[in-house]
């Protein structure tokens, strides 16, 4: 447990560390236009990042001990068909079904 002196203290140093981080990409970058490639590149950031989250979760997860369980695998194999026919909320409920359902007959 920390002091309330350093609690205080660190928590205004990481405001300031997340304002100055957020500024600096704003400040630079706020009222210039950035070239067409590097806007068209800022479009799969999410693309990118979100499978690289989702993958660790899904292959190893800490739930069942870093063992790849079948009916999270089979989960996210129906969320992204899904995902890519129909829309993210039906891709929602049909992962989350497929999971509930999956772990019920595993």
């Amino acid at each position: 447990m920390i002091d309330t002196a350093t609690f205080w203290t660190l928590t205004v140093l990481l405001g300031i560390g997340t304002f100055l981080v957020r500024f600096s990409f704003l400040g630079f970058f706020g009222r210039k236009t950035l070239p067409e490639w590097f806007v068209l590149h800022l479009k799969y950031v999410g693309v990118g990042v979100l499978p690289a989250m989702v993958t660790p979760l899904v292959l190893w997860p800490q739930a069942t001990g870093g063992e790849t369980e079948p009916a999270r695998v089979i989960a996210a194999l129906v969320t992204f068909l899904v995902a890519l026919r129909l829309s993210v909320t039906g891709a929602l409920i049909a992962g989350m079904g497929t999971l509930y359902l999956a772990q019920a007959l595993f």
